[in-house]
């Protein structure tokens, strides 16, 4: 089956297709793990993006479905240089050809994955059209540049749960805390990695007001990551706003940087973005590197955070933007990477999720 691939700068390539036929449109962005596809295309920060792998062969050791960060393949569409078609592992349930189509999403092989992600770094990242069934490159162009731009579309209201729901930790634990956590399109790990501290979690959607959260009598607020660009947060930041000097308060990715707004500081577009499982992170107060996963599109503006009572707690050794905060007098702090990774280094899974414990008042 004929597939193109179409950018807003007028780029066609064209390839092999698989999985669904049909039209996505989003941003074309890549991540440069080799492992952990599943997890990646299932994770709602995707939402609005069409992922590709900067690694040569996905799907190698197939699809065992128990590595899912939620209900399903969020990515728009996947772009790969080879997609195995054989794959060996023992867990294996399905070929990465079989999970598309099964979720009625299109990918293209056989593409210079290469060649598009120079692209994307010299140029920043583009709004694409993925075409499978065609090879109507000139389309794929036109339907790029017509879509809107990723800061213009409410892509939370995509991702996140449609009512509130509870799951309590079955850790056995004398100083149990309940957690009430927006759900901005979060990963399923985050929530294990609170259970498994003893925390009972009660999940609420995004859209919920901060009246509404109060009902639930939580002992911290938690904001989880998401697809998109924080301004489009808009009820969540009025929660942090209005809990801040009532409650603790924590967020990973897009949480960070909604709480980061919420308390003054401006948020920015990066030209690519961090996506993949090998981000450097400086810890300021240890001068430790930490190894950490990353899949975001918008960073915290490092001047911006001198009007605020923020002050930067991680730095990416990279590029020295903004990897967490903290305030200085209220029990508030954030992390742009994921502690919680899947996929990805498991470096500061304890030290971040053991901290919100204590922030929640318990007892570790």
């Amino acid at each position: 089956m004929s597939a193109v691939i179409g950018l807003e700068d007028g780029t066609i390539v064209t390839g092999t297709g698989f999985g669904a036929e049909g039209t996505v449109c989003g941003e074309l962005v890549f991540t440069t793990q080799y492992t952990g596809y599943e997890e990646a295309l299932s994770d709602p920060s995707y939402k609005g993006q069409i992922l590709m792998f900067t690694y040569p062969l996905i799907g190698n050791y197939g699809v065992s479905d128990e590595c899912f960060e939620s209900d399903g393949v969020k990515a728009e569409g996947l772009v790969v240089r080879q997609a195995c078609p054989d794959p060996f592992h023992h867990s294996s349930k399905r070929t990465i050809y079989k999970l598309m189509e099964d979720e009625g999403k299109p990918g293209i092989a056989g593409v210079d994955t290469r060649m598009l992600t120079l692209n994307n770094r010299e140029h920043g990242t583009m709004r694409a059209a993925l075409i499978n069934g065609s090879d109507d490159g000139e389309a794929a162009v036109q339907l790029a540049r017509e879509q809107p731009k990723i800061s213009d579309i409410d892509l939370i209201s995509k991702v996140t749960c449609n009512e509130a729901y509870s799951v309590k930790s079955k850790i056995d634990t004398s100083d149990k805390k309940h957690i009430v956590l927006i759900d901005l399109g979060m990963k399923a790990h985050i929530m294990d990695s609170l259970l498994a501290r003893g925390m009972d979690v009660t999940v609420v959607p995004a859209s919920t007001p901060a009246s509404a959260i109060s009902d639930y009598e939580p002992d911290l607020l938690f904001l989880s990551n998401g697809p998109g660009d924080p301004q489009n947060a808009i009820e969540a930041t009025k929660a942090v706003n209005y809990f801040a000097s009532e409650l603790p308060i924590a967020g990973i990715c897009l949480g960070h940087q909604v709480i980061s707004r919420a308390m003054g500081a401006d948020t920015y577009k990066l030209k690519f973005g961090h996506r993949g499982a090998n981000q450097p992170v400086k810890d300021l107060s240890s001068s430790i590197v930490h190894i950490t996963s990353q899949n975001h599109g918008f960073a915290v503006d490092n001047d911006s955070l001198e009007a605020t009572e923020l002050y930067t707690t991680e730095l990416n050794t990279n590029d020295n933007t903004i990897e967490g905060v903290a305030h200085r007098d209220l029990d508030i702090l954030s992390v742009q990477y994921h502690p919680d990774a899947h996929p990805g280094p498991m470096d500061t899974e304890k030290q971040f999720f053991d901290k919100i414990y204590k922030m929640a008042g318990g007892d570790k």
